[in-house]
C-alpha cells in the first residue's frame, strides 16, 4: 500500500470549527414626536443619536403635526407636547420611556427637559439695570407656561434691585372683533402702552417676534431706541434674520444642548431609570448685545466712569482699587454706588464683564482655555476655572462643547 492510500484509509469528512453567532446590540428605534421644534434643537438630537447609534423613525414629526397612529416597535419617544390633543393622546398611548420638552402637561410621568425661561429673564433684568434704567415693562400676547415664567421671574428679578415692572399682556385685550382691523388695532394699543409711562424704558419681550414689532412701532412714532425705549428679546429665527440699523439684543437659548440632554434623558429612561420629579433645565448659551440697549443713563459721574473703565479695560488685570482712582473716588464710596444704583458691588460687575467676555470666546474662537483667561483678565489659568464654574455651574470646556453641539 503506498503511502497515498493510506493516507486516504484516514481520511474523514472536512473538520468544521462551530464559533458561538456573533451577537448584534438591538439598534434603539426613536420617535419624534415634536409639536413645536427648533431645527437647532434637532441637531443635538441628532448629535446624541450618532453617538449611540440609534434609529430615529420615518414616523417622526418634525415638520407638521400629522400623529402616526399604529405606529409601534419603539424604544422611546421625545416629544413637545403643544395644543394639540391628539397628539398628546397618541404618545401616552404607546406606553414607552417619554421625555417631554414642554410642561404643558408636567403631571405626566415623562422626562422633562426644557429651557431656563427664568435664568434668561434674570439676564434680561441684570443687563437692563445695568444701563442705568428705573422703568420696565414686560410684553407678551399668549397665555402659556413659557411666557409666565419668564415675564415672573423678570419681575421678581426687578424687585431684588428694588425696581417694579409692568406686564403689558395683549392675549388680555379683547378687541373689536371687526374683519381686518385686529393688526391696526393691536398696533394703536401698543402705541398706547409704549407712551402712557415714564421714559427711557427697558422692555424684555417675550419672543424675538415681539421685539421687532415693538421696534416697528418705535420707528412709526418716532419713539427713539435705545435712548426712550432700550429693548432686549429672545433670539428666534425670526429675529436672527434681520439687519435694521439698530439691531435688537437678544438672548440666545442653547436649543442644541436641549436637545442633547432631552436624548441624553431618554437614554437613561431607557435603562430602567425613573424619571426626576425635577424638571432638567438647560441654561441659554449667551446675551448678545446690540444697539438696542445701548444706553447709559446712570445718574452718578463717578459711577459712570468706573463702568465705562471696567467695560474698556477688564482684560488688563485691573482691580477694585484701579477702578476707584480712575473714578475720582474712595473704594468705600464706590462700593456704596455700586450697590445703591446697580445692586451689585465693583467686584461684581467687573466679574460679570469678564465672564461675559470669556463665553464670547469659548463660542466664537477656538482659543485654548489657558488664552480665553488671559484674554478675559485673569493671568491664571486655574483661577480663571474656579470663577468660570462658580458662575456658570460648569467648567469653560464643558460650557464650549455644550455651546456648540450640534454644530
Amino acid at each position: 500500500m503506498n503511502f497515498s492510500t493510506r493516507l486516504g484509509d484516514f481520511a474523514g469528512p472536512p473538520c468544521l470549527i462551530s464559533e458561538p453567532p456573533l451577537r448584534v446590540k438591538k439598534q434603539k428605534n426613536i420617535l419624534l414626536a415634536l409639536g413645536w421644534h427648533d431645527h437647532r434643537m434637532l441637531r443635538g438630537i441628532s448629535a446624541y443619536a450618532r453617538e449611540q447609534n440609534w434609529h430615529i423613525s420615518a414616523a417622526s414629526m418634525t415638520n407638521d403635526i400629522s400623529v402616526p397612529w399604529g405606529w409601534q416597535g419603539g424604544d422611546g419617544v421625545l416629544t413637545w407636547l403643544a395644543a394639540s390633543k391628539d397628539l398628546f393622546k397618541f404618545v401616552r398611548s404607546l406606553n414607552l420611556p417619554t421625555v417631554d420638552f414642554s410642561l404643558r402637561r408636567r403631571t405626566l410621568p415623562f422626562g422633562h427637559v426644557v429651557l431656563d425661561h427664568a435664568q434668561t429673564a434674570r439676564m434680561a433684568a441684570d443687563h437692563l439695570v445695568e444701563r442705568g434704567l428705573k422703568n420696565f415693562l414686560y410684553y407678551s400676547d399668549e397665555a402659556n407656561w413659557t411666557p409666565d415664567e419668564r415675564g415672573k421671574a423678570f419681575i421678581h428679578r426687578l424687585a431684588e434691585y428694588g425696581h417694579r415692572c409692568k406686564w403689558i399682556k395683549w392675549h388680555t385685550h379683547k378687541p373689536s372683533g371687526i374683519p381686518g382691523c385686529e393688526w391696526a388695532e393691536r398696533r394703536a394699543w401698543l402705541v398706547q402702552r409704549l407712551t402712557e409711562g415714564p421714559t427711557p424704558v427697558g422692555i424684555f419681550t417675550d419672543k424675538g417676534a415681539l421685539a421687532l414689532e415693538i421696534y416697528e412701532v418705535c420707528q412709526d412714532e418716532g419713539i427713539d431706541v435705545p435712548q426712550q425705549v432700550a429693548l432686549i428679546g429672545i433670539e428666534d429665527e425670526l429675529l436672527a434674520a434681520q439687519t435694521t440699523p439698530q439691531a435688537i439684543t437678544t438672548i440666545e437659548p442653547n436649543f442644541e444642548d436641549l436637545g442633547y440632554q432631552g436624548a441624553k434623558c431618554l437614554d437613561a429612561l431607557m435603562r430602567g431609570q425613573q424619571p426626576s420629579k425635577t424638571p432638567i433645565r438647560v441654561a441659554p448659551k449667551r446675551i448678545i448685545a446690540r444697539k438696542s440697549t445701548d444706553i447709559s443713563r446712570v445718574n452718578h459721574a463717578g459711577l459712570a466712569k468706573a463702568l465705562s473703565f471696567i467695560a474698556e479695560h477688564f482684560s488688563e488685570g485691573i482691580d477694585g482699587e484701579a477702578v476707584a482712582r480712575h473714578a475720582g473716588m474712595s473704594r468705600r464710596g464706590l462700593h456704596n454706588a455700586f450697590t445703591q444704583h446697580i445692586n451689585r458691588t465693583p467686584g461684581e460687575q467687573l466679574r460679570a464683564v469678564r465672564i461675559e467676555r470669556a463665553k464670547k470666546l469659548l463660542i466664537e474662537s477656538d482659543s485654548k482655555v489657558a488664552e480665553v483667561a488671559r484674554l478675559s483678565g485673569y493671568p491664571s489659568a486655574a483661577r480663571f476655572f474656579t470663577v468660570f464654574r462658580q458662575s456658570c455651574g460648569v467648567s469653560p470646556g464643558e460650557y464650549r462643547s455644550r455651546a456648540n453641539r450640534g454644530h
